[in-house]
């Protein structure tokens, strides 16, 4: 029995210009975007029609968030050298800027988990006030799709970069396309905290 593959995982498709992970992804990165947006919207129009709203620096820890967008800039960055990597046929240098991401991504949980702890013990809550229910919803999202990033980049590390020896150029583009999601997951970030620790 003869093992198909399945057409366009590598080679551009004329009518589309990508390869169908490329296409599978952009299409899935942009119902994130429309989930983001409405709660970022949300947040807006709760906040300009709110009577008083209490100012995110006077609730929120900046410097560890501060440490937390580094963290995930830095990530971005290692996620693109570790494609690179294998684009330019290293795959022990791949696995050692994936590592660095996936410790990255890490990080950015611990001190989120230490900032979230934080809140609690000065009994904080979303039930609080709109702006806390607000933080709690978009960062809490927020911290599931890292969790979701990181499933998917420890899998790329561990059992599933045995395709480097059979596939290696399917390989690649799948690191390509989790390279999107991650730099998604980024982005959000970017947004998040100047909306809700800055203004």
């Amino acid at each position: 029995m003869s093992l198909e593959i399945i057409p366009y995982t590598i080679e551009v498709r004329e009518d589309t210009g990508v390869n169908n992970a490329k296409l599978g992804i952009w299409l899935f990165l942009t119902s994130e975007v429309m989930l983001f947006g409405a709660l970022f919207s949300s947040y807006v129009f709760l906040r300009i029609g709110a009577a008083s709203w209490p100012e995110g620096s006077s609730i929120l820890n900046i410097p560890m968030a501060t440490l937390n967008t580094a963290f995930l800039i830095t990530s971005s960055i290692t996620m693109v050298m570790s494609w690179l990597s294998l684009v330019e046929k290293n795959f022990s240098a791949y696995k050692k800027y994936m590592l660095v991401t996936i410790l990255l991504g890490l990080a950015f949980l611990v001190v989120k988990y230490f900032e979230y702890s934080a809140k609690f013990e000065h009994h904080l809550y979303p039930s609080t006030n709109t702006f806390l229910g607000l933080y709690f919803l978009m960062t809490g999202l927020h911290v599931l799709h890292v969790i979701g990033g990181l499933i998917m980049n420890i899998y790329l590390l561990l059992p599933g970069a045995k395709m480097w020896q059979s596939y290696p150029e399917r390989f690649t583009n799948r690191v390509e396309t989790a390279g999107l999601y991650w730099h998604f997951v980024d982005l959000v970030w970017i947004f998040l905290f100047p909306i809700l620790y800055l203004l």
